[in-house]
């Protein structure tokens, strides 16, 4: 806060309700400095300063993040954001708005003040705000761990008036603002419970009592092991093979020949593998998300060792759509995405340099790098004519934007292909940096036309079952669930609907 702000209380007017309320926070400030806590004395002065520029709150989110379930990985996401937007709100607007002075420290005991006390206006209280806003935040996204974070947010909370520095009336205040800053931070990303389960067709799948007949293929590369661990406990008989990366294939085919129902724990590049081996052999897929992403999981509403193990105990199961590409001699299938164009470049580039330098970092020099070469666009045809086309996105089902989160299926089994370009031109546009570095997301969009004219200067996307591709250069990258092969001439897109069964833990 800077100094010139007046900490002073203006003279009010006459107001008789304002004046009653006012009266009763200060003496409910009285009955509380007067009271006798148990227990709070080495508690609550220690949790108030440990609350001081959200360091309790960061490391408690670091020590939920720490359990590395992906709901818990949400939860301190989410709340962290909720208490950033509080505190900004806080800092901007609310101690600015209401200049109130803090209460006077005679009725409280000299034992519970703080080191140091606070300078700025009372009213509202921050540490409350920030309290709530996380705890909210957390709970809003998983209920178990809002309920391990609740008491020791309304712990910091009190503490305020437990330590003489705010009245009754702020701390409340702090609080309800805390919450709506959480609550508007689900509606800009709406949490996964908000979308619900994808709603696919149901599918016959055997019921496998404690997993007996199932055989997980489990990528020891994803650092998946904890994972493994809890579906083992879920399913005691389940046979479990850990591998190396260079042997998924083989595994995936071996326990094709002796499963009654196939399972892998990996990224969606081995996802898609196992996929194609069950597909081949008319197994049901159970799958456990094990990689950094795991979009095919995630949209699956499978989380976890617990939902699937329940899912495959009780033979819930659904059926969804798969997509496949024709070059030449060679066929393959995608779960997620496929894209031609700049971003498989990215990706081949971002995966050279991330093992010397560390994701993110590689994510950017690879796009810098990509943009800065000189290079023509791709030259497509679609529905018949020729386009240049910077970047070419195919989703197996349509993306939908949820608020400002990245897109996601809500229906895997639509039958569709979400097909997104960026046009060609002399040189990339902004728009193609953009969606280089989010990846396959969905852009804001215009219809493709049969006209080859756009109405769009950059981009455009339409909805189609099958999509062909002629003219590719030789050498051309495409990228698939995360795998980046060459391809060269005509390609043909295509939807196979509902053509594989994987279990999922039903509502």
């Amino acid at each position: 806060m800077s100094p010139d702000v007046d900490l002073t209380l203006p003279k009010p007017g006459r107001h008789a309700l304002r004046d009653r309320l006012l009266a009763l926070d200060s003496r409910l400030f009285e009955i509380a400095a007067e009271r006798n806590w148990p227990f709070a004395e080495p508690v609550l002065p220690r949790l108030s300063r440990g609350a001081n520029h959200g360091v309790l709150w960061f490391a408690t989110a670091a020590a939920v993040a720490a359990t590395r379930t992906p709901r818990a990985r949400r939860a301190a996401a989410r709340g962290l954001a909720s208490l950033a937007l509080a505190s900004l709100t806080i800092n901007t607007l609310g101690k600015r708005s209401v200049r109130r002075p803090r209460p006077r420290l005679d009725p409280v005991p000299a034992v519970r003040h703080l080191r140091r006390q606070p300078v700025t206006t009372s009213f509202p209280s921050g540490h409350a705000a920030s309290a709530a806003a996380f705890a909210a935040g957390v709970a809003l996204e998983s209920p178990s761990w809002g309920a391990v974070v609740a008491p020791v947010a309304f712990s910091v909370a009190m503490s305020r008036v437990y330590t003489g520095v705010h009245f009754p009336s702020d701390v409340l205040a702090g609080a309800a603002l805390g919450v709506g800053a959480a609550f508007v931070v689900r509606g800009l990303v709406p949490t996964r419970a908000q979308t619900g389960p994808p709603p696919q067709p149901r599918a016959e799948a055997p019921a496998l009592p404690d997993g007996d007949g199932l055989v997980v293929v489990a990528n020891r590369a994803s650092g998946s092991s904890d994972r493994v661990r809890a579906l083992r406990d879920e399913l005691p008989k389940a046979e479990l093979v850990e591998c190396a990366p260079g042997e998924v294939k083989e595994e995936l085919a071996k326990a094709a020949l002796r499963a009654r129902a196939l399972g892998v724990c990996g990224g969606d590049g081995t996802v898609n593998a196992a996929a194609h081996i069950a597909l081949r052999h008319g197994l049901p897929l159970a799958v456990l998300p094990g990689g950094t992403l795991n979009h095919f999981a995630y949209d699956l509403s499978v989380e976890g060792g617990r939902g699937l193990g329940r899912a495959v105990r009780e033979g819930e199961a659904v059926r969804v759509d798969l997509g496949r590409f024709v070059c030449g001699d060679r066929t393959g299938i995608f779960l997620n995405t496929l894209s031609l164009g700049v971003y498989p470049e990215l990706v081949r580039d971002r995966e050279r340099w991330a093992p010397r330098i560390g994701g993110w970092p590689a994510q950017v020099l690879a796009a810098l790098r990509v943009l800065r070469t000189d290079r023509h666009p791709l030259q497509v045809e679609l529905r018949g004519r020729t386009h240049p086309l910077w970047l070419l996105f195919v989703g197996n089902c349509v993306y939908h934007r949820m608020g400002l989160a990245p897109g996601r299926r809500t229906d895997l089994a639509d039958g569709q292909l979400d097909v997104r370009v960026v046009h060609g031109g002399r040189h990339p546009a902004l728009s193609l940096l953009s969606a280089a570095l989010a990846g396959p997301l969905p852009l804001p969009h215009s219809r493709l036309p049969a006209s080859g004219r756009y109405p769009h200067p950059a981009r455009a996307e339409t909805r189609v079952s099958r999509l062909r591709l002629t003219g590719i250069a030789p050498g051309t990258p495409l990228a698939y669930d995360g795998e980046v092969i060459d391809v060269a001439g005509e390609m043909t897109v295509e939807k196979l609907p509902q053509a594989l069964t994987v279990y999922r833990p039903l509502p």
